[in-house]
């Protein structure tokens, strides 16, 4: 029978009680000492907890063996970080993980028909070859669901505890292990024990290609998270201009072209950089590149948090890691709200030129700053056509433009935005689109 407490470095699992359940059956389903009625109800219980984790995962075919893979992709230890993104490691570390992977090689080759046969009871041959009336995952998107049900596959015919680990270092390889590896995008939690980096499970799929025009912009946010992902020196981003522009959606883009060579962001706000120190302690010695997001940054004059911000940006005394930047937008250019009042306060200030570079300092230290403006009339109306033939909306082109005008003198002007809503508008009538507002 396969000893789980033989393990060394997997351990500890998050969702590691079926497991236990399971190994503890395994081990004593045949016993006469133990009531057979007993080992029944906990075998049911890891049932339906196998079920209910395919219907929130999205899992199907052997949904013991998507478990253990589970177990396995989401369990970060000294061998599985070691190998994410960077693949095999050279090291006494390997022997060390060739043991729990000849432990996890038994849990896998183990006959669950056995315990089905001897306890006289149903349900174990339905998780054998799952049929799953949703494949959707709550958790992962379809790519990472997809991944682990083939390697969950490939483990279950793998010849021995070698091609085990060969299997598994190929997906640290290729997703990495873990919360970081496995999801694109985080938000920031604070809780008693402090800032938690939870993942981000439905995030837009906007590519780069889809944003119209800002052809310039878009070139040099390229090459500043190129630079970054490929290891080279890059620049913290400040994405500044008129609002619609397409200054957030770039980001979200970035983030799904270069997901797959390790890049990852977490969203943070204004009222979470008390945290900064924390989040980038927990990501530091990670194998990602992480883009630190913050939207639509503005400060009032009586707003302080910009100082934790610039001293964790440039100026504290621990060096902000090679694999962390920050990229912010903003509808402002400097940042930091001046009004014409601060005029006159500086009469009365000793050193006005300092308080005008302490607010100026922050918009100084992203080394990057790309500037969004506003579409021509003639560029927004190239925006609607373009939108329009790429959702097959068939209507003469002096028609379109003539409502595309309607549309934006009532609803927010000209910009990207306002274009895409007067698309969406457009596909959203039930009526002939030829006849829509």
């Amino acid at each position: 029978m396969p000893n789980v407490n033989q393990l060394i470095l997997y351990k500890h699992f998050e969702d590691g009680q079926i497991l236990e359940d399971m190994t503890w059956i395994m081990d004593h389903y045949d016993n006469e000492y133990y009531n057979r009625e007993d080992i029944t109800a906990l075998l049911y219980d890891c049932i339906n907890g196998l079920v209910e984790l395919a219907g929130s995962h999205g899992f199907e075919g052997n949904l013991w063996h998507n478990y253990l893979t589970y177990l396995l992709v989401n369990n970060e230890n000294a061998f599985s970080m070691a190998c994410e993104i960077v693949g095999p490691v050279e090291g006494s570390i390997n022997p060390v993980a060739l043991n729990d992977f000849a432990i996890f090689k038994e849990l896998f080759d183990f006959d669950l028909t056995r315990i089905e046969k001897t306890l006289g009871v149903n349900g174990i041959s339905l998780l054998l070859d799952y049929q799953n009336v949703n494949e959707h995952s709550k958790t992962f998107n379809k790519r990472i669901r997809d991944r682990i049900c083939e390697t969950s596959r490939k483990l279950g015919e793998a010849e021995n505890e070698h091609v085990f680990m060969d299997i598994m270092t190929e997906f640290y390889k290729d997703f990495g292990v873990g919360k970081l590896g496995l999801h694109k995008a985080f938000r920031v939690e604070h809780t008693q024990e402090g800032a938690q980096i939870v993942p981000i499970t439905n995030i837009a799929h906007v590519k780069l290609d889809d944003l119209v025009g800002y052809e310039i912009p878009k070139k040099k946010l390229i090459d500043n998270t190129e630079a970054f992902v490929e290891g080279r020196p890059a620049n913290n981003c400040l994405l500044f201009g008129d609002a619609g522009t397409g200054k957030s959606s770039s980001i979200k883009a970035i983030l799904n072209r270069y997901y797959d060579q390790g890049l990852r962001m977490i969203e943070v706000y204004k009222h979470q950089f008390q945290d900064l120190n924390s989040v980038i302690s927990q990501i530091k010695n990670r194998n990602y590149r992480f883009i630190i997001y913050m939207d639509d940054l503005s400060f009032e004059e009586f707003e302080i948090e910009y100082k934790y911000l610039k001293a964790v940006i440039e100026g504290g005394l621990e060096r902000k890691p090679d694999n962390v930047l920050i990229y912010a937008t903003s509808n402002r250019r400097h940042l930091v709200r001046e009004k014409f009042s601060d005029k006159e306060e500086r009469r009365d200030d000793l050193h006005a030129s300092d308080t005008v570079q302490e607010k100026l300092s922050l918009v100084a230290r992203f080394g990057v700053s790309i500037f969004f403006v506003g579409p021509s009339k003639k560029e927004f109306m190239n925006i609607v056509k373009v939108l329009a033939d790429r959702n097959g909306i068939q209507m003469p082109e002096e028609e379109l433009f003539l409502k595309a005008n309607q549309w934006e003198l009532s609803h927010g002007g000209l910009s990207g935005r306002t274009a895409q809503q007067f698309i969406d508008y457009l596909l959203g009538q039930k009526k002939d689109i030829g006849d829509a507002i």
